[in-house]
């Protein structure tokens, strides 16, 4: 049987299973020493937030949730003061919270997910996507080098400074 991998939004009924992956990310983090995603944020609120505003999107294999992101379309007020400078200043898409259940880990859905969002990102016209990460989370670092983002600078959010990155994709 041939697996079946789509990304679509999330709705209100995946609320708690986003939930238990993003939890099962923040341990993840912070077995790994991070200090990423340990002080309440991301929390149940951010997921019911992002459902409301229409961010949340899930990455599915064969219908079950196995990654959870944001997508959000041109707003992130943090990037718009950089130290550094961005690839480009048209339409962008800008992903958060990216969080992978633990069965699916270390099977490369991360960048199936970013493989759906380039063809999301085309099929409606937008020109990059533009993404940051801890200093720590050496796994997305090595991604986000893989799928091509290249690094433009830091940019300062709620937590601390970033690492900023983007990917022109029309």
């Amino acid at each position: 049987m041939d697996t079946e991998i789509k990304l679509r939004k999330a709705k209100i009924e995946d609320r708690d299973t986003i939930w238990n992956i993003i939890q099962q990310s923040i341990e993840r983090r912070k077995q790994d020493g991070s200090t990423q995603w340990q002080n309440g944020y991301p929390n149940l609120g951010t997921v019911e937030s992002d459902i409301a505003k229409g961010f949340a999107h899930v990455l599915t294999v064969n219908n079950e949730i196995a990654v959870y992101a944001a997508l959000i379309l041109n707003d992130e007020p943090a990037y718009s003061t950089i130290e550094g400078a961005w690839l480009s200043d048209g339409e962008f898409v800008v992903v958060h919270r990216i969080a992978i259940d633990e069965k699916f880990a270390g099977q490369g859905m991360t960048r199936k997910l970013f493989d759906h969002i380039e063809d999301f990102t085309r099929s409606h016209g937008i020109q990059s996507i533009k993404v940051d990460t801890n200093y720590d989370n050496i796994a997305m670092l090595k991604i986000l080098e893989s799928k091509g983002f290249s690094y433009c600078g830091e940019v300062l959010l709620a937590d601390g400074m970033r690492k900023a990155f983007e990917k022109i994709i029309i």
